[in-house]
């Protein structure tokens, strides 16, 4: 997976596992803060890289509004490797399910990866430099809207290109 290279080549020296430990990372942190995003119908995000000491860790969360964030620039990573980002509660007014191309621009603006967790429960991982973005898993891994309507944003592929999404979403 990708985000092993980012992982390997951002800070020489730190082991493979660090791969599985910035996914283990971004579970908890994502189904804890879907659990306050689902209650306050709002987006949260932030950042995930290394501290000085070349620890893994993540930015405090910012808040947004109900389909939107714009992070704070964090001050304590010295080396950002991806962004994470809540969607809310579950509303039949918004395509939650999925991250969105404007989410997949961001990253690649950045020059980094996402993640996106989403009302159903999913974790996507998004891919900057191949564009593409994939469930790390499906309904229910994180935490979810108890509202939430299995099937509204009709099917939900496993993986989607760029290109893909943007259609899908239109």
């Amino acid at each position: 997976m990708k985000w092993a290279a980012v992982v390997l080549l951002g800070l020489p020296g730190l082991a493979a596992a660090q791969s599985i430990d910035e996914e283990a990372l971004m579970r908890a942190t994502l189904d804890d803060l879907n659990i306050r995003s689902i209650a306050e119908g709002i987006e949260f995000c932030g950042y995930v890289g290394f501290i000085a000491d070349g620890e893994l860790a993540v930015s405090p969360p910012t808040a947004g509004d109900e389909s939107s964030c714009l992070a704070d620039d964090p001050t304590n990573l010295d080396l950002i490797v991806a962004s994470y980002h809540t969607h809310g509660d579950f509303s039949t007014d918004y395509s939650s399910e999925t991250p969105s191309g404007t989410d997949m621009e961001g990253d690649e603006e950045e020059g980094i990866d996402g993640w996106v967790s989403t009302p159903g429960g999913r974790l996507w991982y998004i891919d900057t430099t191949d564009m593409v973005t994939f469930q790390v898993c499906g309904i229910g891994c994180l935490a979810q809207d108890p509202n939430f309507v299995a099937g509204d944003d009709g099917f939900i592929a496993e993986e989607y290109s760029y290109d893909a999404l943007v259609e899908r979403l239109n």
